[in-house]
């Protein structure tokens, strides 16, 4: 049976989708992404746009983030106070970030965040089982961990070959590479891209290169096999002679592709702040990692304070240039 497996971790919120052992839905929600969408929040206009497009607001959020505004109603000054309601999420990109999206909200909205991870969860109608770093790790016995780490290398095994996946400015990029007859590598790479697709949350728009099929009737074969793995709603081309085809999926906030590949330091901060929840043994709780990953933990004293309570010990953090990757807790 299917169950949500959800953990309110210091620093980010984990959600994983469980079937027979196996992660098919995995979920990060990190402190300071922003406002999540369904968030109603109160604005300053920063630029007007032409005809209602392209309006600018400064939301009233730490750090003042900005938003696109789709409908600005006729008429609105510059600095004037409005209420939006965010319908994307901001998103990073490699070299750029996208602005949060907003409308206006409905007339008498109330100021309020949208639904958390945990609340769009329930919502499956799947058992949510709610995890406690003192009890058995569920999560890491499904695999969580040789996710992140499929994430963070951008290669996915599976029987007969691989996936590599990128996330570039203009969409994902998944390439299937392997051996042997062609269309049995594009239908195991098929249903291997649907997989990862879905298990990572990857929206917009994503292009998969399967090998070369000359033969028409195994491009549709393929075509029909991806149809059958991926949830609806999605739009796609149908795969051409160069073995490329292009899926276009709603994009409301940021896939865990985008999370873990363009913020390498928040992954090993969350995953490092993880470990120390789970360690056993009294006295000091050490964290140790490198600079980056130190200083980022240092700037949210909110974390040590959570994780000292949590574990009853005091923390200390330990940089050290020399390590690699995530660091140890002990």
């Amino acid at each position: 049976m299917a169950e949500w497996l959800y953990e309110a971790g210091i620093g980010e919120a984990r959600a994983a989708l469980v079937e027979d052992g196996e992660i098919v839905e995995a979920r990060v929600e990190r402190d300071g992404e922003g406002p999540r969408v369904g968030a109603i929040v109160a604005a300053r206009l920063v630029e007007a746009g032409r005809g209602g497009k392209g309006a600018l607001v400064a939301l009233d959020w730490p750090g003042e983030p900005q938003a696109t505004l789709a409908d600005l109603p006729p008429a609105t000054s510059t600095g004037a106070r409005l209420v939006v309601e965010i319908t994307r999420m901001a998103l990073s990109e490699r070299g750029r970030d996208k602005p949060a999206r907003a409308r206006m909200a409905a007339a008498g909205a109330e100021v309020a965040d949208g639904p958390d991870l945990r609340a769009r969860i329930m919502t499956s109608g799947l058992p949510v089982i709610e995890l406690r770093p003192t009890e058995a790790d569920r999560l890491e016995a499904a695999g969580w961990s040789e996710l992140i780490d499929c994430v963070r290398a951008g290669h996915w095994p599976f029987p007969g070959g691989a996936l590599w996946v990128d996330a570039t400015p203009a969409m994902v990029l998944i390439d299937i590479d392997g051996e042997g007859d062609a269309l049995v590598l594009a239908r195991a790479g098929a249903q291997a891209a649907a997989a990862v697709i879905r298990r990572c949350g990857i929206g917009g728009s994503i292009g998969i290169d399967f090998p070369s099929l000359r033969d028409r009737a195994g491009r549709q074969a393929v075509d029909a096999l991806i149809d059958a793995l991926l949830p609806p709603p999605f739009e796609r081309t149908a795969v051409n002679g160069f073995g490329l085809m292009q899926i276009i999926r709603r994009r409301v906030r940021p896939s865990l592709i985008e999370q873990v590949r363009l913020d390498p330091v928040a992954t090993d901060a969350a995953q490092l702040l993880r470990q120390a929840e789970r360690s056993a043994g009294t006295g000091v709780l050490t964290l140790t990692a490198r600079p980056a990953v130190i200083d980022r933990i240092a700037a949210n004293p909110a974390w040590i304070d959570a994780l000292q309570m949590r574990t009853g010990r005091r923390v200390e953090l330990a940089a050290d240039p020399a390590m690699k990757g995530t660091g140890h807790a002990q």
